[in-house]
């Protein structure tokens, strides 16, 4: 074993115990709301647009436990992020995670980032060990192309990462604003269908055709003088229609991946397209979907559209939830042993 780790090794059993007998995290999920360059001519690849919502969202509890074990859902791949990061922390025990509830995995919104990093957190808060959700999300390889998944579950809020470049590491975020407190996002849940995810997005990506140099450009204006000053002035037309347009145009690049449409699930199109035609504002779909979304001015406005909505919704075998944006990132709490 080499000296230096050898010593970090050594230094890992004599860390003193953490005094909290449990942590409870509580993680947001997060909306892609699409790419700024796909292009990659500048040296930069990818580039996002995010925001932390508080529904649906991940909470797990952790406490030491004599062999691993978990309950709830998605608790087998938080039971093998707690193995992982046991072994490479040489950590000598063993944990027991409970999940009471779980992003829907493969739905577009963040969860596997979400769940990875609810978990680290957990066991790093535990056992006393300081971390940054950044190197904690690196460690368990997530932020492959996007830094948004890790920003919202450390700061919350509306988020743009300026992708990937040469360096072996997540992307820099550009912007972090405060999403306007009164503003509702509507999200379109479809159970029955999954967004492309693992091997299958990694062969979808290579096999997608060239994005042009000159949409990429358009994409960086909209989001640059429409889409972030709508957001600052709390101007939601302008924000609105500024994600519309980068969404058709994301979504045109992706339909090839999509059998040949912008909506993973059509039916998800089909019902923010009715939301938009009844007053909803920035509709699109969040990262592969099949989440769909669209955004109200109010809470008042935003139950409106949902009346409007979920009979269609409920027809398609859809359901819709109202969201808000979330301005803080992950709660990490620690409890006392009794």
């Amino acid at each position: 074993m080499p000296l230096a780790d050898a010593t970090q090794s050594e230094a890992s059993r004599k860390r003193p115990r953490a005094h909290a007998g449990a942590v409870r995290v509580v993680a947001p999920a997060r909306l892609h709301l699409g790419f700024l360059d796909l292009n990659g001519g500048l040296g930069r690849m990818f580039g996002s647009i995010g925001l932390a919502v508080d529904l649906p969202r991940t909470e797990l509890l952790l406490k030491r436990a004599p062999a691993f074990k978990g309950e709830g859902p998605d608790h087998e791949r938080a039971i093998t992020v707690l193995r992982r990061l046991a072994e490479s922390h040489d950590l000598p025990g063993a944990y027991e995670v409970t999940l009471s509830s779980a992003i829907p995995p493969h739905a577009g919104l963040g969860s596997g980032t979400q769940l990875a990093l609810a978990a680290g957190a957990a066991l790093m808060t535990l056992e006393g060990i300081e971390h940054i959700p950044s190197r904690l999300g690196e460690m368990v390889e997530r932020g492959a192309r996007s830094a948004i998944g890790m920003a919202a579950f450390e700061q919350g809020g509306f988020i743009v990462d300026g992708g990937r470049g040469g360096l072996d590491r997540a992307p820099p975020i550009l912007v972090r604003a405060e999403f306007p407190a009164h503003w509702r996002a509507l999200l379109v849940m479809d159970a029955s269908t999954a967004g492309v995810h693992g091997e299958a997005e990694t062969q979808a990506f290579a096999a997608l055709p060239p994005f042009p140099a000159d949409a990429a450009a358009h994409v960086c204006r909209l989001v640059l003088m429409q889409l972030v000053p709508g957001l600052m002035e709390a101007d939601i037309g302008t924000f609105g229609n500024a994600l519309t347009e980068i969404q058709k145009i994301v979504g045109r690049h992706f339909a090839s991946a999509q059998g040949g449409s912008p909506w993973t699930s059509p039916a998800v199109g089909r019902v923010v397209e009715a939301m938009r035609a009844a007053g909803g504002y920035g509709i699109g779909q969040s990262s592969w979907g099949p989440t769909g979304f669209a955004f109200a001015p109010s809470q008042e406005i935003a139950r409106r559209l949902y009346d409007s909505s979920i009979g269609l919704a409920r027809g398609e075998g859809l359901e819709i939830i109202i969201a808000e944006g979330r301005n803080r990132g992950a709660s990490v709490e620690k409890i006392a042993s009794t």
